[in-house]
């Protein structure tokens, strides 16, 4: 087998963005080494896709999505294993099964080559786990100082039943809210990794795929609603749900699983748990008959941290954490990001 030709730069220079020998040299040796496929086609300025839609039963779905994360590089994962996942993530709480990618890479000049191929060799094994094929993507260099190292854009398409309902509009009453795995573990992972307030520590963020998750709870009937709560946390959905529907959410502060590093960060730092990213994690709504069968499902298939955290009740919208002592307390909607470029 014939040797892969390796770049003769150890840094990303603003030559390997100009669209001449050091670009092409950029995409073939690296974006295509490691991300290489039957629908990878980079001397294309479109891509051939085969999709079979089984006569109108299923529908194509598309998301799209961006990644800025510092450091670059962090327990469980980097920007490239974060990228695959977020986007797949995405799909697969709509109720598709994801198929294709697309990437887009801005990065910075100055940027070690060894870096960026941890990267894309991160990608290639995420795709690989998930079954998924990146078939279009365009590079650019940006000038030091003008970006994080690296930046990337992706767009996912997969496909989903026809005849799947979800959605907020779903929400009723009575509903109950599960969780399927501790939360805040991405944005406290990504925290500590850049050590900052003299804090370390060995927590692993969650980012993967929730593919296994979603198609689980899709067997389930009463499934009203799924989401990935990445931004803004288990909170920043429960607002979304609490103003789909008018009503109140009522959040169980005994119930919701927070590992204890991530508790201990944040009452020294001031956080809430509750508004930090996760990236492995599905929030998901059902009818109140068939939470419990949900959660013994998520349950016997290894996620033993999954719970169910509260209710959709009648009243105002709004949401209410129950305390440990039986008080409440009003979640705000969040104003200010307390973690910046975590994902």
């Amino acid at each position: 087998m014939a040797k892969r030709p390796k770049l003769q730069d150890d840094f990303i220079t603003l030559a390997h963005g100009n669209g001449g020998r050091y670009m092409r040299e950029l995409i073939d040796h690296l974006f295509v080494h490691y991300l290489q496929n039957e629908s990878l086609d980079t001397t294309v300025d479109a891509a051939r896709l085969s999709i079979d839609l089984m006569s109108g039963e299923q529908e194509l779905m598309v998301t799209t999505d961006g990644f800025t994360v510092e450091p670059l590089e962090f327990p469980g994962g980097n920007i490239g294993s974060l990228a695959v996942h977020g986007t797949i993530n995405d799909l697969a709480v709509s109720g598709a099964t994801p198929i294709y990618l697309t990437l887009n890479a801005f990065i910075e000049e100055g940027l070690d080559v060894a870096v960026l191929e941890r990267i894309l060799a991160a990608m290639a094994e995420a795709c690989r786990e998930s079954d998924v094929r990146v078939v279009a993507g365009d590079t650019k260099v940006v000038r030091r100082g003008q970006g994080g190292g690296i930046y990337l854009a992706t767009t996912g398409i997969g496909l989903r039943p026809r005849a799947l309902k979800l959605g907020l509009e779903l929400l009723q009453a009575g509903d109950k809210i599960l969780v399927s795995g501790s939360v805040g573990d991405h944005g406290t992972a990504v925290m500590l990794a850049r050590e900052q307030f003299g804090l370390r520590g060995d927590l692993q963020s969650d980012a993967t795929s929730v593919f296994p998750i979603a198609q689980s709870l899709l067997t389930i009937p009463g499934l009203r609603f799924m989401r990935d709560p990445t931004r803004g946390g288990i909170a920043t959905v429960a607002h979304e749900m609490a103003r789909a529907c008018s009503s109140t959410v009522r959040l169980l502060e005994s119930s919701i699983p927070v590992k204890g590093p991530v508790r201990a960060v944040c009452e020294m730092l001031g956080y809430d748990p509750y508004f930090l990213a996760c990236e492995g994690r599905v929030v998901a709504v059902l009818a109140p008959e068939s939470a419990d069968a949900a959660l013994s499902l998520l349950n016997d298939n290894g996620f033993r941290d999954a719970a169910i955290i509260g209710e959709i009740m009648s009243g105002p919208s709004r949401v209410v954490l129950e305390t440990r002592l039986g008080g409440e307390r009003i979640l705000e909607e969040l104003e200010d990001d307390p973690l910046p470029r975590i994902c």
